[in-house]
């Protein structure tokens, strides 16, 4: 049961479950060696295995605050078997679609002389049209118990360019508001309109050929495609500066806490769509989702590697937030 909060943005669902899409999902590997160095073995010690992926954060981080989640992905070979294990470990309810291929893993190894981290990526599984269709039916047995619907991460190798319209349209028939948090094939899900877009401020330079102030320049792109019909609600993010939300009525700003010492950045925008989504689908308004989101992402640089967020800092975090102000 959803709590009651004036201005909530959704209302009178019949779920309340965060339902997240990674059709790129990956294992993630920390480890640390002492020195970076070329030529000599590197000793690494014994690694921590995580389930990563746009999608699969935001559940993890879903749970982590509270809230009820089903992370919905694609894995096979090997890789996907220990993806897997992982989502078990963390009691994560998801729903798997198996490929023929293997699913990617992102090697993450911190020096520990000066804590810098090289990732580095296998590539991801080549999808065919049968799996692209078997992972939007494993959506479809989900949406029944979803407040929200989160698209995020890459999207594989043969999966097409339209598949997030695909998903966006599955929701829309469905009732179901969807969210997008990924710049791959984002057009064909705008064209169809989503309830809430997501990006970062770089990659919105990039998107409008040239580089975009913050955060006025980028409050005014947001709005173009509010204008448009292509999102309800768009988010722009800028790292340490914050985000920004804009609707057809509202331009906000939030800053984050003062004084965050940082340890990782890892998966600190999913971060941000877990805290972010976590509280729409609590019934809390624009303006209480957005500090929840700042706040969580600040969390996750609380904490090593791929760890993400602990309950306990997102909530002292969301007292030490300034308060949103209006553009």
């Amino acid at each position: 049961m959803r709590p009651e909060s004036d201005g909530a943005v959704l209302s009178n669902l019949d779920g309340d479950a965060v339902v997240t899409l990674t059709p790129n999902p990956a294992l993630d590997i920390w480890t640390t060696t002492q020195a970076f160095r070329r030529g000599p073995k590197l000793r690494c010690s014994r690694p921590d295995l995580f389930p990563g992926g746009g999608g699969i954060n935001v559940s993890r981080v879903v749970k982590r605050l509270g809230g009820r989640t089903v992370a919905v992905h694609a894995s096979g070979g090997r890789v996907g078997e220990d993806l897997a294990e992982a989502l078990e470990r963390e009691e994560l309810q998801s729903g798997r679609t198996r490929l023929s291929g293997v699913t990617r893993e992102v090697f993450n190894v911190c020096e520990e002389d000066t804590g810098d981290v090289m990732r580095f990526v296998t590539p991801g599984p080549v999808l065919d049209e049968d799996e692209a269709d078997d992972l939007l039916r494993v959506l479809g047995e989900h949406l029944s118990g979803a407040a929200i619907v989160v698209g995020s991460g890459s999207l594989p190798e043969g999966i097409g360019e339209g598949f997030w319209g695909q998903v966006a349209k599955t929701c829309r028939d469905s009732g179901v508001p969807f969210f997008l948090d990924s710049h791959d094939g984002a057009e064909a899900a705008l064209s169809e309109g989503v309830f809430v877009f997501r990006e970062t401020n770089d990659a919105v330079g990039k998107l409008a050929g040239q580089e975009v102030s913050w955060p006025e320049e980028a409050a005014d792109w947001a709005a173009e495609r509010v204008r448009a019909g292509e999102a309800q609600a768009v988010v722009v993010t800028q790292g340490a500066e914050g985000a920004l939300l804009v609707t057809e009525d509202l331009r906000l700003v939030q800053s984050p806490p003062q004084g965050i010492e940082g340890k990782s950045a890892i998966g600190a925008g999913d971060s941000f769509m877990g805290g972010f989504t976590m509280a729409l689908s609590q019934g809390e308004t624009w303006e209480a989702a957005l500090r929840q989101a700042v706040a969580t992402a600040a969390a996750t640089l609380l904490t090593p590697g791929t760890e993400l967020c602990r309950k306990e800092d997102v909530e002292r975090l969301l007292k030490e937030c300034p308060q949103v102000r209006e553009l």
